[in-house]
């Protein structure tokens, strides 16, 4: 009889050597097991061809697992799923007038709700949803994960769904919100007194220790492979890329998925250039950045990808970007060198400036992280990184239920008043030109 062809292996980035399934990932131990390499691609035994099929197919999506003969998962009768992965697509007109006023630009602005989906969300959610049915699927009933807040939020709430325990490493300024919620789900939270490179440490000392599987980071191939698909979504709902893509950076798995969506669509039709990734850092922690401008100022040198600083214990008020000791730089770098992109930063001051704006104009109420992705387009424009005619996508990663903490910054109307004489009727319109003059 002859052997059915597998729907997927994994090959070595570093050394081409074949991992036939995700169970036998898990058995090395997330590691290639001839050169111990831990980033590895996916590859398809379906024809590209199937892509472009599920693209331009006239069905409703109802998750990510619209893509499932593309995901590392052999089972349907193993999804976990909330419907989250296919969110929309939104033409936002009013970013468009802007630079169009203010910088003589022609652009044509979308972003990408993230804040919509509907596990936690976030942007993590899709990553969270393909992870707890890949796992589910392999029989792993314990994991662990190093976060800085909502990845380890996703995780704990679709792990749960699955019936695996989570340990979820946090730093010490992780947001309570975040840990409420991990906690809600009945996964265990361990809070470290340090910073974010002190709880990965914790984090794989505790998977040595108790042979416990942790997540892989911005390479595992469980969050690429779901996160790739947004390239597809975004073909899907608009029939095009975008020219340029923004996001708030911490360790940057958008940026390496959206290479690997690329990637897989080659000759289909599609295009086939990466889009400009314009990645942004909060002002409290942007190594990324400073890397980035001191390579940048030097002409890009031999070495400059492993040239970058390391912040202990950052302080930082977007606590989910808190990645001092950015071990992606070198891949994150690389991709945005590639697409002729930009790492900027963006004053995290002004994030509830951002928020009020947002709410006012769209009524979307965006969390901190977003804010960091919105204020970089605001960022670009100044910098003159934007070309005329650009299409532009901004990733909403988040929504603002991910930190209630956030939400008493939003009271900007409120007069406080002892008699009916300090009443007087409200006009909404006289908080616009305040609002948008924070950004002119």
């Amino acid at each position: 009889m002859t052997k059915p062809i597998s729907k997927y292996h994994l090959r070595c980035r570093e050394c081409d050597t074949i991992i036939e399934s995700m169970n036998a990932w898990f058995t090395h131990f997330q590691k290639c097991p001839s050169c111990g390499n831990k980033w590895v691609d996916v590859e398809y035994s379906r024809d590209n061809l199937d892509i472009k099929k599920l693209i331009e197919s006239e069905t409703k999506p109802a998750s990510v697992f619209h893509y499932f003969d593309f995901l590392p998962l052999d089972d349907r009768k193993n999804i976990v799923t909330r419907g989250e992965g296919t969110i929309p697509v939104q033409r936002w007109t009013i970013f468009e007038d802007f630079a169009r006023e203010h910088y003589g630009l022609n652009l044509k602005v979308s972003v990408y709700r993230n804040d919509i989906n509907d596990g936690t969300n976030t942007f993590k959610d899709v990553a969270a949803s393909v992870a707890a049915s890949v796992l589910k699927e392999n029989g792993v009933t314990q994991y662990a994960v190093a976060s800085t807040g909502n990845i380890a939020s996703a995780f704990a709430h679709y792990l749960a769904e699955a019936g695996i325990s989570l340990a979820v490493f946090i730093p010490n300024d992780a947001l309570r919100a975040n840990e409420a919620e991990i906690s809600s789900y009945g996964q265990r939270v361990f809070r470290v007194n340090g910073d974010y490179a002190l709880a990965k440490k914790i984090a794989a000392e505790y998977s040595e220790k108790y042979k416990i599987l942790l997540s892989g980071g911005n390479v595992d191939p469980m969050r690429v492979e779901a996160k790739k698909t947004m390239v597809w979504e975004w073909l899907r709902q608009t029939g095009e890329l975008p020219d340029v893509y923004v996001q708030a950076l911490s360790g940057g798995t958008g940026p390496i998925a959206i290479d690997k969506g690329i990637r897989e669509i080659k000759g289909l039709g599609y295009p086939e250039k990466l889009p400009r990734f314009i990645m942004v850092q909060p002002s409290g922690c942007d190594p990324m950045t400073a890397g980035w401008k001191k390579a940048k100022a030097a002409g890009f040198p031999e070495g400059w990808k492993k040239d970058y600083p390391i912040y202990d214990n950052p302080i930082t008020l977007i606590p989910t970007l808190a990645t001092g000791n950015p071990a992606t730089f070198p891949i994150i770098a690389d991709l945005v060198h590639k697409s002729k992109g930009e790492i900027i930063t963006f004053n995290e001051h002004k994030c509830l400036e951002v928020a009020h704006l947002i709410a006012y104009e769209k009524g979307v109420k965006i969390g901190p992280a977003s804010t960091i992705a919105v204020g970089g387009f605001f960022e670009a424009l100044k910098q003159g990184i934007f070309k005329e005619g650009e299409s532009v996508l901004i990733n909403i990663g988040e929504s603002m239920n991910r930190a209630p903490e956030f939400v008493d910054g939003m009271i900007y109307t409120t007069k406080y008043v002892d008699t009916i004489d300090d009443c007087t009727p409200p006009n909404r319109e006289e908080y616009r030109e305040k609002l948008w003059a924070k950004f002119k």
